[in-house]
């Protein structure tokens, strides 16, 4: 079993940055792959990116594409969202989440085992 603690949330103005932090408990986070989706209040929960279990592979939502970067560090048990030229519609509570498997499903929620609580990210001037 993998319990997952996101961080990292905060205040930004647009344009601004933030980077994400999830950190997993268990000695099997190298063998899962991760992925980060974010929901907003009134829409439904949204694919933002995910990695594979060796970082060989990375995938994101069409509408993060070029502004957030996915990293692991499996060393350290933690999976990063560095998220670069933020909108006002990239508020939303981000949530990390673990997978058994990486490949054609990985955008979708269903695919994921694990989840953490969620930490909110407001992008407000």
């Amino acid at each position: 079993q993998v319990q997952l603690g996101e961080s990292g949330g905060g205040l930004v103005q647009p344009g601004g940055s933030l980077r994400l932090s999830c950190a997993a408990s268990g000695r099997t986070f190298s063998m899962y792959a991760m992925g980060w989706f974010r929901q907003a209040p009134g829409k439904e929960r949204e694919f933002v990116a995910a990695i594979s279990s060796s970082s060989s592979r990375t995938y994101y939502g069409d509408s993060v594409k070029g502004r957030f970067t996915i990293v692991r560090d499996n060393a350290e048990n933690t999976v990063y969202l560095q998220m670069n030229s933020l909108k006002s519609e990239d508020t939303a509570v981000y949530y990390c989440a673990a997978a058994r498997s990486f490949g054609r499903y990985s955008g979708s929620a269903s695919n994921y085992d694990y989840w953490g609580q969620g930490t909110q990210v407001t992008v407000s001037s």
